[in-house]
């Protein structure tokens, strides 16, 4: 006998705006015909989990057939938001943070960095975190050093290697494999290297930004890292969002354009495995979002509670966390739903004020 399968197609948009649960087996196809990427893209249903919580399988045309993402929110994010370190009204902190994202609630002390580093950036494999760069507290000056710890087991980092180059106010993104740092602070610099995270040891090479820029902001899905916003070398803001496969070395290429430019910090990893959210920068309260995996520009999300800048976030592809400003300091704790575009809401504090937090934020999973 035989049987037809049926299968549900809409733009990758639709898809998120209408976030339904699909059915036990059923499949929901994601196709754009502005679509840069090379292979088609579904998600199938377990009869309970929404469109957003679902992770992709893609289609790798000429090569393996279809692959899954890994277990997309479940994986890739995971529902223990980090906050790594950052700067205090006086001083800075070397101790993490972490909250469960599905729990609104205040932070709780994890464990220790390393060093006491400010303007760094953190990467995560779901199982690992990876915090490289900033500026060290003992001298004030740029450092390549990176850490790690199991996001499972509360303690202190280890030390993990370094970066190719000494610099903070640093963007990172990447996949469940592989993390990427992105500009830097000494000369708004154009570098990009990376890191294999299972595998402890230094960076290397992965291209150039087209534009150097230091604050920078970032997201990132299973296959694209976005590093957008940020200042350039004459101290001026901009909306440049560019973008790299994460499993390809090379130089960036031109996404599109953030709603409005804006510096002076940014944010961590936002986002499911479509959306990308970047939030704040300046004194800016505006949060504006993209699918990733289709080059364009911005569109406004809402706003945050109030202007912030110097931030750390983190999602467990469904709740998107913004954490600390660089505005007077700050130790309240934003929260969005990453499907639904709107303003954002109180989550609960960090352990203490943070200024300088910028792009150290991670999450993955509690067990």
């Amino acid at each position: 006998m035989a049987i037809r399968l049926q299968m549900r197609k809409d733009s990758p948009a639709v898809w998120d705006s209408a976030n339904p649960a699909l059915l036990a087996g059923e499949i929901g196809y994601a196709w754009d015909s502005a679509d840069s990427a090379s292979f088609g893209r579904i998600k199938i249903g377990d009869g309970t989990s929404t469109w957003t919580q679902l992770a992709y399988f893609y289609s790798s045309g000429d090569s393996a057939g279809l692959y899954s993402s890994g277990g997309g929110a479940s994986s890739f994010y995971g529902d223990r938001g980090l906050n790594i370190g950052g700067q205090p009204p006086s001083g800075s902190v070397s101790h993490i943070s972490y909250v469960d994202i599905t729990t609104l609630a205040n932070a709780q002390d994890f464990g220790d960095m390393v060093a006491s580093n400010r303007g760094h950036a953190a990467v995560s494999s779901g199982s690992i975190a990876v915090a490289g760069g900033g500026t060290a507290s003992s001298s004030g000056e740029s450092v390549n050093d990176m850490g790690y710890f199991a996001i499972a087991s509360l303690g202190n980092a280890t030390d993990f290697g370094n970066l190719t180059s000494a610099r903070s106010k640093i963007a990172a993104a990447g996949d469940i494999t592989r993390g990427i740092w992105a500009g830097g602070y000494d000369g708004a610099v154009n570098i990009m290297d990376y890191v294999t995270i299972a595998s402890p040891g230094n960076a290397t090479d992965f291209g150039d930004l087209a534009t150097g820029r230091d604050y920078l902001m970032s997201a990132a899905d299973l296959t694209f890292s976005l590093f957008g916003l940020g200042e350039n070398s004459s101290n001026s803001s901009t909306n440049i969002i560019e973008y790299v496969t994460t499993q390809t070395t090379g130089n960036a290429a031109d996404f599109g354009d953030a709603t409005t430019s804006r510096a002076s910090g940014g944010t961590g990893v936002i986002g499911n495995t479509t959306r990308g959210l970047f939030c704040g920068g300046g004194s800016s309260n505006v949060i504006d979002y993209v699918t990733i995996a289709t080059p364009g520009n911005a569109t406004d999300f809402g706003d945050m509670t109030s202007s912030k800048s110097d931030t750390a976030c983190c999602s467990n592809g469904t709740r998107g966390l913004i954490m600390g400003s660089s505005q007077w300091g700050e130790d309240m704790i934003d929260y969005v739903t990453i499907a639904t575009p709107g303003n954002a809401a109180d989550f609960g504090d960090l352990i203490t004020l943070l200024y300088n937090a910028e792009d150290a934020g991670a999450s993955g999973n509690a067990a």
